[in-house]
């Protein structure tokens, strides 16, 4: 194993953090904002708009993960993965007109917009285990 220095482990946590920082303010959002009404509010774009901090996060996470030569593969796939569908569901949305309101959100454009959001979030679940596991490598003694 390469590095396993206090800035490596810095570089780890805070990515981690990052990447896993959309998809538990979504769910607290979901339960805050769920509670007082008894129905269930999900903004399931968030995790999308939040992109800036997951690509800050999945950078820190990348670079840690090279300087430790541990899970760079996985987070570099997990990184290019949410990469292709975020961008590839908003071309979509933007050919089929959905994006501007001028389409109804119907029919398989709207399919192909809602799937590429699953598998965006599905890639950067990914990655924050990734992230998990590679902080958990770093701070292990016997290694």
């Amino acid at each position: 194993m390469g590095k396993k220095n206090t800035f490596t482990k810095v570089l780890a946590v805070v990515g981690t953090a990052l990447v896993w920082f959309p998809v538990v303010f979504t769910l607290a959002i979901a339960a805050i904002s769920s509670i007082p009404d008894r129905v269930l509010r999900f903004d399931y774009l968030l995790p999308a708009e939040l992109f800036p901090v997951v690509l800050v996060g999945s950078l820190l996470l990348l670079w840690a993960a090279l300087r430790a030569r541990s899970h760079q593969k996985i987070i570099a796939l997990g990184l290019g993965a949410m990469l292709v569908f975020l961008i590839g569901g908003q071309a979509i949305a933007v050919f089929t007109d959905l994006a501007s309101g001028a389409a109804e959100a119907t029919g398989w454009p709207w399919a192909l917009v809602l799937a590429s959001l699953v598998l965006y979030s599905l890639a950067l679940m990914a990655t924050g285990v990734a992230g998990v596991m590679l902080v958990k490598k770093l701070f292990i003694l016997n290694e």
